[in-house]
């Protein structure tokens, strides 16, 4: 996969507000279960698990089976092509506020 479908990936995959929120209950801990993530989460079992599924599919985190029980942990490397992309964009955006904020100075001295 090239580097710009990944970012897509990660992308499309973070857009959704439930599967998001399913991450960052991953990130917080350092292993959970597919239950424990459906205990008080308003979502059934089955939509967590494809959720999850489609996380996994992104790079974003990682399973490991254990007897019934299959836990996941967050893969924090699966967002290094987004820090990255973004990283080079944060420069360009540092040059503009740097332009702008002279451009300021010497409209109002």
């Amino acid at each position: 996969m090239t580097e710009a479908a990944i970012i897509d990936t990660v992308l499309r995959t973070l857009a959704d507000p439930t599967r998001r929120a399913l991450f960052e209950r991953v990130v917080r801990s350092e292993e959970i279960t597919v239950v424990e993530l459906t205990r008080g989460s308003g979502v059934t079992q089955g939509a967590i698990s494809q959720h999850l599924k489609t996380l996994k599919q992104a790079g974003l985190v990682a399973d490991r089976p254990e007897g019934r029980n299959v836990y996941y942990r967050a893969q924090p490397e699966g967002l290094a092509p987004l820090a990255d992309w973004m990283s080079h964009y944060g420069v360009f955006w540092r040059e503009r506020f740097a332009d702008l904020r002279e451009l300021l100075k010497e409209i109002d001295p």
